[in-house]
């Protein structure tokens, strides 16, 4: 059976819900998330090295670890696949230790990384690779707030319906892989 959940998990059940989840649970997500890669991420934890506000509240939020392709006409965006997540480690615990909720990508997440899920109860969640059409099918709208000099590695915020996701490693230290 797959979970519905909404982000971003500000209140105590929704938090209590991605505390809940397990590895291997399959989770539709709906709300808003957003976008982050290598270089977006890198310039976050600038602006937080500086004390400098960030352009979204991490408190609850999800990030999507992507780069949307243009839009075709008539969608808000194109393919929307999931990079490789291991590259955002270095960048992952101080994010989670400031109030990230969720993470999304794909592929194996490092032991700093997991510790940080378990100290802060986030979850970390798998996107299908090879299915970004299906993925962009579910982005409802897409509006850029942030580093529109990175291109299709900036900063989006995502409006997302029934986005089928798998739970990867949960705030238990479950990791499926």
């Amino acid at each position: 059976m797959k979970k519905r959940l909404t982000a971003p998990f500000l209140s105590a059940d929704d938090l209590s819900a991605l505390r809940d989840l397990r590895t291997g649970d399959s989770v539709l997500l709906s709300g808003v998330i957003y976008t982050a890669r290598d270089a977006a991420h890198q310039r976050l934890l600038g602006l937080l090295a500086k004390g400098e506000a960030l352009p979204f509240d991490l408190r609850g939020a999800a990030i999507y670890y992507c780069g949307p392709t243009p839009a075709p006409p008539g969608r808000p965006v194109g393919s929307i696949g999931p990079t490789t997540s291991y590259r955002m480690d270095s960048f992952a615990p101080a994010l989670y230790e400031r109030g990230l909720a969720a993470s999304i990508g794909k592929g194996p997440r490092g032991a700093a990384v997991k510790e940080a899920l378990c100290q802060s109860g986030g979850v970390y969640f798998a996107a299908t690779g090879g299915a970004a059409a299906l993925l962009a099918s579910c982005v409802k709208e897409a509006k850029l707030i942030a580093f529109p000099d990175l291109g299709p590695e900036a900063v989006y915020e995502l409006k997302v319906e029934d986005f089928p996701l798998l739970v990867a490693t949960d705030a238990q230290g479950g990791d499926l892989y």
